[in-house]
């Protein structure tokens, strides 16, 4: 039977690695995360947001796509339930992180899942996963690897409060007529390019494009949301017809193969 006098230390001891754990694997994405927050800082006190709004933002919503979207519709006077459904739409990838880790979440209580939910961020799910994936020293689920998950997230949430009060303290000294929103296309635009790997990604990204300028004109910029539907639907077609296009690859042989094989055998039987 364990003595509890030293079961606790080691318990504490072990919670502690797996919480440093996590901070460390997040630690180098804070490189580009730093930047987006000050930018998202600046914009919002540019774009006529109380300074502390922009920071309870950072720490209600904690989405940086969302935040800097949220910036463009309320410089726009936007109405909000238009904002709230343009940002619903851009959060929905995160529906698909919550199933992914609902296993090993499954055991805690409810607060712990309340709490990662809340920190579960594109950064954090990336380090997250690797930890479920259990790579090299992190291999095996072990009873408290909810607190790396913790520290992964925490991370994340540390940095991007910091650096938007930063952003919010700069943006305060900036004069209003300078045009600094145009940093927002073109921070999208340095995140999205390099993610372009697969033709059903470039076909979403194209006709997103495309429509957000067709749509401009709309009002309460729901040209953003029709933009976000359509580039949806053109990256999910052109990634079904593939599937469908190479299944007879998959099983081995071409169509014109199979067509012409039943001839061949005929052909040599006689």
């Amino acid at each position: 039977m364990p003595d509890p006098s030293t079961a606790r230390p080691a318990a504490g001891a072990a919670r502690a690695g797996e919480w440093w754990a996590g901070v460390r694997a997040l630690a180098p994405m804070l490189l580009g995360v730093a930047p987006f927050g000050l930018i998202y800082g600046v914009l919002a006190v540019n774009a006529g947001m109380p300074a502390w709004l922009a920071c309870a933002m950072s720490a209600i919503v904690f989405g940086g796509a969302s935040q800097m979207i949220l910036t463009q519709l309320w410089a726009a006077g936007t109405p909000a339930l238009v904002m709230a459904l343009t940002v619903a739409m851009v959060n929905l990838r995160h529906a698909l992180y919550s199933a992914t880790m609902a296993p090993a979440l499954a055991p805690l209580s409810r607060g712990w899942k309340a709490l990662i939910a809340y920190l579960l961020t594109d950064e954090a799910f990336a380090a997250m996963t690797r930890r479920l994936d259990g790579g090299s020293a992190d291999r095996g689920a072990g009873p408290y690897r909810h607190w790396y998950f913790f520290g992964a997230g925490f991370a994340l949430w540390a940095g991007w409060q910091v650096s938007t009060l930063a952003g919010v303290l700069v943006g305060a000294q900036v004069p209003r007529h300078w045009p600094l929103d145009f940093f927002l296309p073109l921070t999208f635009i340095g995140i999205i390019v390099p993610a372009l790997k697969h033709r059903a990604q470039l076909a979403a990204a194209l006709v997103a494009s495309a429509l957000a300028v067709a749509c401009h004109g709309l009002p309460h910029k729901s040209g953003l949301m029709a933009a976000a539907l359509g580039g949806i639907a053109a990256g999910m077609l052109l990634r079904d017809r593939g599937k469908r296009s190479g299944r007879p690859r998959e099983h081995g042989g071409t169509p014109e193969g199979d067509r012409h094989g039943p001839r061949r055998r005929r052909g040599s039987a006689a």
